[in-house]
C-alpha cells in the first residue's frame, strides 16, 4: 500500500476521525481556479483529494459532476494538462495530502497506461480510480501501475455479489471504494438500510481501508456511514457548492462532513 495513502488514514484514525476523501473536478471552472477549490477542501479538513479528470462519456457521474465535466472540457482540461498543470500546483499547496486521480479507462489508455503511470507518480499522484475497469480486465493496467508504485483503487458496487466483493477487497490497493447506492453520483436524502452490513463484510476481507461514497452530503450521513467504514468520499456536494459560491463554500462542506466523522 502506498505510504502516502496509508499515512493519511492513520493520521485521521489517530485524531479519532474517519478520513474524508474530497472530490472536485480539475478544470472547473478552469484549470487555475480548480486548484483553489482543491486547496480549500484541504483547509476544510480533507485527508485525501480525489482529482476528477473530465471525460465526454461518463457512466458513473450524476448531473452535478457531468456538468462540471462539461465545464472542464470547455476550459481545455485534458489528462495531460491535469498532470502537468493542476497536480503539481495542488501538490505545492497541499504537500501532505495524497492525490488520487478519478477518470475513465479510455482516458488513461489514450495517453498509454505505462506513460500515464510514470507521469502520475513523477507529478506526485498516489493512486487512480477507474470506475469502468472490471477487475477481470485490469491485469495489464495494474501491472503498469504497480511497476511505478501507483495504486489502482477498486470499487465495489451495491450489486456486487458477496463473493466477488470479498475477492475485490482481498486484492485491493490503496483503499476500497464502496459505492453506497445503485445509480450515479449525487446527493441522496437516505442511504440504503443494508449499507452497514456490506461495509463490514468488505472491511473483514480487505487489507486496506474501506471508504463509502455516492450520496453522502452532510454530517449526519457521514456519521452513520463512518461508523462502519474508515472514511467517506464526498463529491457532488463539494462540486455544487464550489460552482455556486466558490472555494470557500467547498471548504465549508468539507468542514461540515468532518464534524460527522469525529468519533
Amino acid at each position: 500500500m502506498s505510504g502516502e495513502i496509508a499515512d493519511a488514514f492513520a493520521r485521521a484514525k489517530a485524531r479519532g476521525e474517519g478520513a474524508l476523501v474530497a472530490y472536485a473536478m480539475a478544470g472547473d471552472p478552469d484549470l487555475a481556479r480548480s486548484v483553489d477549490v482543491f486547496a480549500a477542501c484541504v483547509e476544510g479538513g480533507a485527508d485525501i483529494l480525489e482529482i476528477g479528470v473530465a471525460f465526454s462519456d461518463p457512466i458513473a457521474d450524476g448531473p452535478v459532476i457531468q456538468a462540471a465535466s462539461e465545464r472542464a472540457l470547455k476550459a481545455g482540461s485534458t489528462l495531460k494538462r491535469v498532470l502537468d498543470e493542476v497536480v503539481p500546483a495542488v501538490r505545492a499547496r497541499c504537500p501532505n495530502t495524497p492525490l488520487v486521480v478519478m477518470t475513465y479507462v479510455n482516458v488513461v489508455m489514450a495517453l498509454g497506461e505505462e506513460r500515464y503511470a510514470k507521469l502520475a507518480r513523477e507529478r506526485g499522484v498516489a493512486g487512480t480510480i477507474l470506475p469502468d475497469l472490471p477487475p477481470e480486465e485490469s491485469a495489464d493496467i495494474r501491472a503498469a501501475f504497480d511497476k511505478e508504485g501507483l495504486e489502482l483503487i477498486p470499487l465495489c458496487a451495491p450489486t456486487t455479489p458477496p463473493a466477488r466483493a470479498e475477492a475485490i477487497a482481498k486484492d485491493a490497493r490503496g483503499f476500497v471504494y464502496c459505492v453506497s447506492v445503485a445509480g450515479v453520483t449525487g446527493m441522496r436524502a437516505e442511504l440504503p438500510a443494508n449499507l452497514s452490513e456490506r461495509l463490514e463484510m468488505v472491511r473483514r476481507s480487505s487489507p486496506v481501508p474501506v471508504v463509502a461514497g455516492f450520496g453522502i452530503s452532510n454530517a449526519e450521513q457521514a456519521r452513520v456511514v463512518g461508523a462502519h467504514a474508515d472514511g467517506v468520499v464526498v463529491g457532488s456536494a463539494i462540486v455544487r457548492a464550489a460552482q455556486a459560491d466558490g472555494p470557500a463554500a467547498a471548504r465549508q462542506v468539507c468542514a461540515e462532513i468532518k464534524r460527522g466523522l469525529k468519533r
